[in-house]
């Protein structure tokens, strides 16, 4: 079970800023989610597939593509042959 003070450690770990009073609010619901983990804990199943039963392979298919000039043209703004995006800091 999770406490308070837990989900405030938790919280200055991952630098969120939060208030007394989501602190209140987001204790249950972590340990709801911890409980959850525990109902997935206790389902009993057969092996986990074979790792080529989940992936599927296929050769890569070389299809056509827009040029530069073309990408350059649906761009807002370009700058020496690239897409220029806006600063973000």
């Amino acid at each position: 079970m999770v406490s308070e003070r837990d989900i405030e450690h938790i919280a200055r770990l991952a630098d969120i800023g939060i208030t007394r009073d989501e602190v209140a609010e987001f204790t249950p619901q972590f340990n709801a989610i911890l409980d959850y983990f525990d109902i997935l804990d206790q389902v009993e199943g057969g092996e986990p597939p074979a790792p080529d039963a989940i992936n599927v392979w296929r050769e890569d298919e070389v299809l056509p593509s827009l040029t530069q000039d073309e990408v350059l043209g649906n761009a807002g703004a370009s700058e020496d042959g690239f897409v220029k995006a806006p600063r973000v800091m």
